[in-house]
Parts: C-alpha cells; sequence; structure tokens
C-alpha cells in the first residue's frame, strides 16, 4: 500500500528542506525527496562551502599584504590549498547533517531518490540507476527541484577544463591561469577567491559594469578594487566560442567589434541559471513552463494544477536561497490556512562575499529615476568612519536614496567590509516603513560600522556631522 501523505516536496534544498520543517511544525504529515544530501546546492555546493573559500583568501590576503599595518610579520607565508578545499567540504557536510537532524526531529520523513509525477497526486521514487524504489501519495505536492547552470553549445562543459561553480569549488590543483564567464555574484566571489592565491584571472562580461545588477557606482567602485588586485576586467565583451586546445583553453571574444584570442589553464562559465524542470513528468500534467521555469501564482505558489507549487529558484529569479526558503514557509502556511502578506520582491537583500563585499536592497538610483521619484541620496565613506580606521576596513561607502517627498527609504547599497552584514538594517527599515529622518535619529553604537549608515542619511538631508 502506498504510504499517504499531506505534503511531499520534491527537493530538499533551503526552499524544500524549510518548507518541510514548517509543515512539520504545523502537523503535517511531510515526506521530503531528494537524490542527493539535504541542503541543495546551496549548502553542499554554494552559499556555504564558498563562505569558506572566502574566508581563507581573506586571512591570507590579511596577513600578507596588511599584517605589517596591524605589527604582524609572517616569514614565508604560505598555503596549502588542498587543505582550503578540504575544510570547505568538512563544514557542508557538517552542515548537511544537521539538517538530516532537524528534518527527524519534526517528524519528517525523508527519502533519498528521484520523484517522478505519476498523476497530480502520485509519485514514483527511483534510485540512481532508474530502479523504482517506492511509490507515494500526498494531497499537496511542492516542487523545490532549483537550478543548474546555464549551458550554451559555444562554451562546451566538460566539468574538467570548462567548469561550473561546483567544479571551482573543488579543483585538485590551483590553475595559473582562470578565465571567468560572467561578472554576476558567483563569478564576481570567484575572481576575487583565485585572484588572492595568486590565480592570474580574467573576467568577461557582456553588459557594460561587473555585478550589473547593482547601483553603477557599487559596481565601478569594485571594478577599481579588484583592478587594484590585477584582476583583469572585460566588459562590453561577448564570448564567440571556448575551445579544449591541449593543456589551454581558447576562449574567443568579441569586444568593440573586434575578435580576440585568449587562452587559461581553466575557464569557470558563470553566465546563470536555469530551473531544473525535466524529468520530473511536468509536461504530462500540464504543468507550464517559462524559459525552463515553472510558472506560479506568486502569491500563492500554485502552478495552473491545483494541489502542485512550486517554490524557489525553479520559479526563476531571484535566484537566492533566503528567497526559496521564505517561499516554502510562505507556500506552507497558505496550505494551513494562515494568511500572511505577500513577500515583497523589491525588498529582498542581494550579497556578494568578495572582498570589499557588496550588499544592497531595493532600488538603485537609475531604478528610483526611471520610476519617476524625486530623490535624495546620502552616502558616507568608510574612510571617514572611526571604526573603519580602527580594524583597517576603509573602502568601500554605505548610499541611501530616499523618495525626496515622503522620505520613504527607496534602496540601499553598500560596498565595504561586513556589508553582508549591515544590510539587514536597511532591509528591516524598508519593511517597517522607515524615513531618512527617523533612520538619521536613531542612535547608532559608536564606534561600529554600522553608524556609517546613520551619517549616510544624515548625509541626504544636509545634517552630515563626520564629512
Amino acid at each position: 500500500m502506498k504510504e499517504q501523505y499531506d505534503i511531499a516536496i520534491l527537493g530538499g534544498g533551503p526552499g524544500g528542506y524549510v518548507a518541510a520543517i514548517r509543515a512539520g511544525q504545523l502537523g503535517f504529515k511531510t515526506v521530503v525527496i531528494d537524490k542527493d544530501n539535504l541542503g541543495g546546492i546551496c549548502l553542499n555546493w554554494g552559499c556555504i562551502p564558498t563562505k569558506s573559500l572566502l574566508k581563507n583568501a581573506e586571512i591570507y590576503d590579511t596577513v600578507k599584504n596588511h599584517g605589517k599595518d596591524f605589527g604582524i610579520t609572517a616569514k614565508d607565508l604560505t598555503f596549502d590549498f588542498k587543505k582550503i578545499i578540504q575544510r570547505s567540504r568538512g563544514i557542508s557536510d557538517r552542515i548537511s547533517k544537521s539538517v538530516e537532524i532537524l528534518i527527524k526531529k519534526n517528524k519528517v520523513n525523508r527519502i533519498r531518490g528521484f520523484g517522478k509525477f505519476k498523476s497530480k497526486n502520485e509519485l514514483s521514487i527511483f534510485d540512481e540507476n532508474g530502479k523504482q524504489i517506492d511509490s507515494i501519495t500526498a494531497e499537496n505536492i511542492i516542487i523545490a527541484t532549483g537550478a543548474q547552470p546555464k549551458e550554451i553549445p559555444s562554451i562546451p562543459m566538460d566539468r574538467k577544463r570548462i567548469i561550473t561553480s561546483t567544479e571551482a569549488m573543488i579543483l585538485s590543483e590551483q590553475p595559473n591561469e582562470m578565465i571567468i564567464i560572467g561578472a554576476g555574484a558567483i563569478g564576481i566571489e570567484f575572481a576575487y577567491f583565485y585572484s588572492v592565491l595568486g590565480t592570474k584571472v580574467t573576467i568577461i562580461e557582456m553588459m557594460d559594469e561587473i555585478l550589473p545588477i547593482e547601483d553603477k557606482e557599487i559596481s565601478k567602485a569594485l571594478a577599481k578594487s579588484f583592478t587594484k588586485r590585477k584582476i583583469n576586467i572585460l566588459t562590453g565583451t561577448t564570448v564567440e566560442k571556448a575551445v579544449v586546445k591541449g593543456k589551454k583553453i581558447e576562449v574567443i571574444i568579441i569586444a568593440n567589434g573586434k575578435k580576440k584570442k585568449l587562452t587559461a589553464d581553466i575557464v569557470l562559465n558563470s553566465i546563470g541559471v536555469t530551473g531544473i524542470v525535466k524529468g520530473f513528468g511536468l509536461e504530462e500534467l500540464g504543468v507550464e513552463l517559462i524559459k525552463n521555469h515553472i510558472k506560479v501564482n506568486k502569491e500563492t505558489y500554485e502552478t495552473d494544477v491545483p494541489g502542485i507549487f512550486a517554490i524557489g529558484d525553479v520559479i526563476g529569479p531571484p535566484w537566492l536561497a533566503h528567497v526559496a526558503s521564505h517561499e516554502g514557509i510562505h507556500c506552507i502556511e497558505l496550505i494551513k490556512g494562515i494568511k500572511n502578506k505577500p513577500i515583497d520582491y523589491n525588498n529582498i537583500p542581494g550579497c556578494t562575499y568578495c572582498q570589499p563585499q557588496v550588499a544592497s536592497v531595493g532600488y538603485t538610483e537609475e531604478k528610483a529615476k526611471e520610476e519617476g521619484y524625486e530623490i535624495k541620496v546620502g552616502k558616507f565613506p568608510f574612510m571617514a568612519s572611526g571604526k573603519a580606521f580602527a580594524v583597517g576596513e576603509r573602502d568601500g561607502f554605505v548610499k541611501l536614496i530616499f523618495d525626496a517627498k515622503y522620505g520613504e527609504l527607496l534602496g540601499a547599497h553598500i560596498i565595504g567590509s561586513e556589508a553582508t552584514e549591515l544590510i539587514a538594517e536597511l532591509v528591516m527599515a524598508r519593511e517597517l516603513e522607515a524615513t531618512g529622518e527617523s533612520i538619521l535619529k536613531t542612535i547608532h553604537a559608536h564606534p561600529t560600522l554600522s553608524e556609517s549608515i546613520m551619517e549616510a542619511a544624515a548625509q541626504a538631508y544636509g545634517q552630515a556631522v563626520h564629512i
């Protein structure tokens, strides 16, 4: 007899496992199905292990290039590339096991396998060899299968020389030269990591700026910092093709109408991701797809097939773990009958964990103007921050964008030390409809980096004290 559930979840990433735990908390009989370790790309091959790698790079860079500023001298400073990779994998494994414990604690069943729809309420489960090992039914099924690197024929990935972010995390040897195609968060983070360790890095981006979704001032500031690190940045440039030639990869680029050949030991394809939608039987059920992503009602996350829902990267941008988690919780609570206001997709923090870090929320200055707002802009450089001076992190600035008429915080952009931590205050401020006046009148502890937020607000209103 088939096991019957209230909720079945396909995929155990940050959307799927969080939804499963919330479902367990609310008393649903729940099962989560995933052929790999729980945690998805984020915990196993993305968010967490990359932050481990980046921390290694940060420490090495600080001691090597700035140690003398702190009175620290390290003779014959070296690093062990393989141990750096091993540390990252060990952290990932421990966290994934912790998720398994949380799933069990919340009385959620776990099936290791690949689920495929037999009908809208029935899933067949297969092992890695394609053999059916189980079959279940569920009143509601949530698809949380995530996304995978986008592939294009002109950049054929063999995952050995032309690689994705997954292989970039577990290379057996550090490359001498690396070309990174795509200057979004993934490409930028790996550019920082490998360049700090001594790899000659070239970034190729078809748009006019690196981190093209960020405010232009932020992108330009990061480009300036990366150029100082001797990272070669080629914007406004497209890749015609990449071909393995012996021990090198040849990359043919086009910029300003002219072709040029580059070579490297490794090419990292970070041009974006696409939803994992094939092989689940979605087409047979009539679940509508748009550009390899599942179409859903963004208020309920239900597809056009009643009782089938989808959350996270598989439904399209923003492809962020924290978004997937909140969509999962929101979806489960709606099924339970708990009504919350819809997720505000204009109040989602975006973070890039290179050094200097980049974080933002809401409108860029360009977008605010396009939307017709009359704006006030406040900026405060970390160069003027006592705390930044004390800790040796003086690069970057805070930029706040306010509606001139009502004082609403329209957007916030930070480049600098701990930007990815500082942004949370501004996300909360926007959620609570804070104004520029209320931010500048909120007492911030001294000395802190977060004072720079208060100072930026003050600068927007002509009340800045320290600049």
